[in-house]
């Protein structure tokens, strides 16, 4: 067989093995181990495992996920989660939907140092879920409420996606973090509309029991649990955007800063201290373990020359820049239903580099359309992991009622999508004024 052909057929496989819910890494890594075998021998097999996989594995840069996760580790166990949304509740609790406002702006300020999207729904959402359940809020905004909230998680900055689409594309993950705030903030503000609308439309959903009126100065007081983190994440993006330090100083600054604060509070016991460490080390063992597969996976296509290839075909297509972003949004939209969204970026990002290259996108604003992309893929059915993570730690709300709410979320992102297309200076402002 040709190279191109076993390029083809390794595509193949590791969509197959996935969908057979074989684990990502092995999804990725078996398929690249046969080709590299027919293709040379055994001896570039091993090769290719220690420079490739151990060598790629001591990126310098790779060691800024295990360092934001540690930040944002620390955040929650100084308790910060039930604060946030008590705080903002004091501000919205007057207004119908109130409730699903004050998840949105909890979600939004938590997402700022948690950098996962994942622990934004379950955090936030224990916090909110029970408190929309007295009011009697729709399951449906309650649900969607809380999952799209969590979606903010990968887009306000810290973000572990970003750094991904980085380390993969050899982007400036500094830009990448910087060009999330403007779209994070806008994204924010379009899912509190949301809520604005669907309470207009059926009242019922927004509860039948409003809050007392919470007095100005009390608002203010309440405001002051935001000191921290807001402080936190203006050293932490700020230092990156004035060029004092890069994203991984910016990441170990961010996690000590996040130790202090906690210890500060008094919130750090021992058990804790230990708890924040061991979900550290489980969430970045997995997230490497799928980045140095992708590493090998990479490897057999740059041999194969696949990505080169489709990107010819479609350049000789002819198509628009415009009908190429639309078929790229709908495969996303697809393959976001039913496979993992790591997984889905680390194997498809290689293949569409070249094409992206050739239609002129800029790699920082397309690195920003993957991250909402994402987002759309955490809340689709029927694999949604963030309605999945909300229905596992919040009992009370049935998956159903969690993807209808979601559905309706999804419009704001890929409203957002498409604005970005139309102003990718909303993406690219901030990073284009990065010193350094």
């Amino acid at each position: 067989m040709s190279p191109e052909t076993v390029g083809v057929l390794v595509i193949i496989s590791v969509f197959i093995l996935m969908f057979m819910r074989v684990p990502i890494v092995l999804s990725m890594a078996m398929p690249a181990f046969f080709a590299i075998m027919y293709l040379k021998n055994e001896k570039v097999l091993f090769t290719a495992i220690e420079s490739i996989a151990w060598d790629r594995s001591y990126n310098y840069t790779l060691s800024t996920i295990p360092l934001f996760v540690l930040m944002g580790q620390f955040l929650f166990q100084a308790g910060f989660t039930d604060e946030l949304f008590a705080t903002f509740r004091k501000f919205f609790g007057r207004i119908r939907g109130g409730l699903g406002l004050a998840t949105i702006a909890a979600s939004a300020v938590f997402a700022s140092s948690s950098g996962s999207s994942l622990a934004t729904t379950s955090t936030i959402g224990l916090a909110a879920a029970k408190e929309m359940e007295k009011a009697n809020y729709s399951k449906v905004l309650s649900g969607g409420s809380i999952v799209a909230g969590g979606t903010l998680g990968i887009l306000i900055p810290p973000s572990t996606m970003f750094i991904i689409y980085g380390v993969i594309t050899e982007q400036s993950i500094g830009k990448l973090l910087i060009a999330g705030i403007i779209p994070g903030i806008l994204l924010t503000l379009l899912f509190g509309l949301t809520i604005l609308i669907m309470t207009k439309i059926r009242p019922e959903m927004g509860g039948d029991k409003l809050d007392e009126p919470v007095p100005l100065r009390e608002k203010l007081l309440a405001l002051k649990v935001n000191i921290w983190i807001i402080l936190l994440f203006i050293v932490v993006m700020g230092g990156i955007y004035a060029g004092y330090f890069t994203a991984t100083e910016a990441a170990g600054i961010g996690a000590f800063g996040s130790f202090v604060i906690a210890l500060l509070r008094r919130k750090l016991t021992l058990a804790k201290f230990s708890e924040a460490i061991f979900g550290t080390l489980k969430t970045t063992g997995f997230i490497f373990a799928i980045v140095i597969g992708a590493f090998l996976l990479n490897y057999v296509l740059t041999i194969t020359r696949v990505p080169n290839l489709l990107a010819d075909f479609l350049f000789s297509a002819d198509l628009s820049p415009f009908a190429f972003f639309l078929l790229m949004i709908l495969m996303y939209l697809i393959l976001g239903a039913i496979m993992d969204t790591l997984a889905m970026i680390v194997v498809t990002i290689p293949i569409l580099l070249p094409t992206l290259i050739a239609y002129d996108f800029n790699l920082i604003w397309f690195g920003v359309i993957i991250v909402l992309l994402v987002e759309v893929a955490l809340i689709s059915p029927p694999v949604g992991m963030n309605c999945f993570v909300l229905r596992g730690v919040v009992k009370e709300l049935d998956l159903g009622s969690i993807f209808k709410g979601a559905i309706i979320f999804m419009i704001p992102i890929v409203t957002l999508i498409f604005v970005l297309y139309a102003f990718p200076e909303i993406a690219t402002f901030l990073p284009d004024l990065v010193k350094g």
